[in-house]
């Protein structure tokens, strides 16, 4: 089943008295449970097909159903109530808050959700424990790694159990070894039903996705399906970090 569906989107922007068209009639369908990398580069337009899927941003003209529902021509508010509710997102400068525990920084989604203090730390908990932070809920991101700090950025987008998790370019801050642990947990989170799209430039990073989307010019180049790479950090990765 179709969990996001695009049908001929286009954006065009006004630059002064010029019309930018960064998205060129872009079809695309997503299934529940599929790990999609969109591939491009600079002015491909995957950065603006990025803001659409996760509603930053509306097409100009074409259709965007997310979980069956015609999303592209909510107000603001429906559109921040979808993104809390439906989308989790992961960016590649973690964007976690510095003098709050990774438990805190984990809980923000929740904080204006209707959730009792308790419910927020149980569900905060239980994501942290998931990516293999459990015994690090009181660290500061001042006292984690790189791989580390991404993780809690993962666990704050699985804390309101979203239907679409959504990483532009989540590697891009990180060394080769905690991209690849980063990558694994994708992969599992993939394997246990989670619906990924990740946007990157690097052709290695998009091995691990089991389709690839490739862009180019603001139009879908090419869509191919793959066996992915497995994801499996060396035994290294694998150690305490400061």
């Amino acid at each position: 089943m179709a969990l996001l569906e695009l049908e001929q989107v286009t954006k065009t922007y006004r630059m002064g008295d010029v019309d930018v068209h960064a998205l060129r009639g872009v079809s695309l369908s997503v299934d529940e449970g599929e790990f999609v990398a969109v591939m491009g580069s600079s002015g491909s337009g995957k950065s603006t097909l990025m803001n659409i899927l996760g509603c930053l941003d509306r097409p100009t003209t074409g259709a965007y159903r997310l979980a069956g529902r015609e999303v592209s021509r909510l107000d603001r508010n429906q559109l921040a109530e979808v993104r809390n509710k439906t989308l989790g997102f992961v960016f590649q400068s973690f964007n976690l808050l510095s003098r709050t525990s990774a438990l805190e920084n984990a809980e923000l989604p929740m904080v204006y959700g209707g959730y009792t203090s308790k419910e927020r730390y149980r569900r905060a908990r239980d994501a942290l424990v998931k990516v293999g932070l459990g015994e690090r809920l009181d660290h500061h991101p001042n006292q984690l790694s790189g791989g580390q700090q991404q993780r809690v950025a993962i666990a704050r987008a699985l804390v309101n159990s979203p239907k679409l998790i959504l990483a532009d370019e989540p590697t891009g801050n990180l060394d080769s070894r905690t991209s690849l642990e980063i990558m694994a947990l994708f992969q599992e989170l993939g394997r246990s039903g989670m619906t990924i799209v990740l946007v990157t430039h690097e052709t290695d990073i998009a091995t691990y996705a089991a389709r690839v989307v490739t862009m180019r010019d603001g139009k879908v180049l090419s869509d191919q399906r793959q066996t992915p790479v497995a994801a499996v950090p060396p035994p290294a990765a694998q150690e305490a970090s400061p």
